[in-house]
């Protein structure tokens, strides 16, 4: 990967590190956040390159509030289980409650 791309993923870890437990946010939020808001993708390959960097990525979902990154966790439902046990509501892969929990970083930071 190019060397940009890396700072940027350093970037985007700094964002997901600070959702407060119980909340989620979107790839596109934080992408808007970092003032690249057509990279929304980009965040979502940085969510799936993060698990050996201490980045609660089970926070980060798409803006529909479904688990679409959860194939990158360890075993079948650990993306379930993580929100779950921060008393999220899961149904059928989508975060009920979905604009409750909202985390906006351009609102919240």
């Amino acid at each position: 990967m190019k060397p940009e791309t890396l700072g940027f993923f350093e970037k985007v870890y700094e964002v997901a590190r600070l959702i407060p437990s119980g909340r989620v946010t979107s790839y596109g939020a934080i992408a808007k956040y970092l003032g690249a808001t057509k990279s929304a993708r980009i965040v979502g390959y940085a969510m799936n390159n993060s698990s050996e960097k201490d980045v609660p990525a089970h926070r980060v979902v798409n803006r529909k509030g479904l688990l679409t990154g959860k194939h990158h966790f360890e075993g079948t439902n650990l993306m379930q289980q993580l929100l779950e046990n921060e008393g999220v509501e899961v149904v059928d892969n989508q975060i009920q409650n979905f604009e409750a929990l909202f985390w906006d970083p351009s609102k919240e930071l």
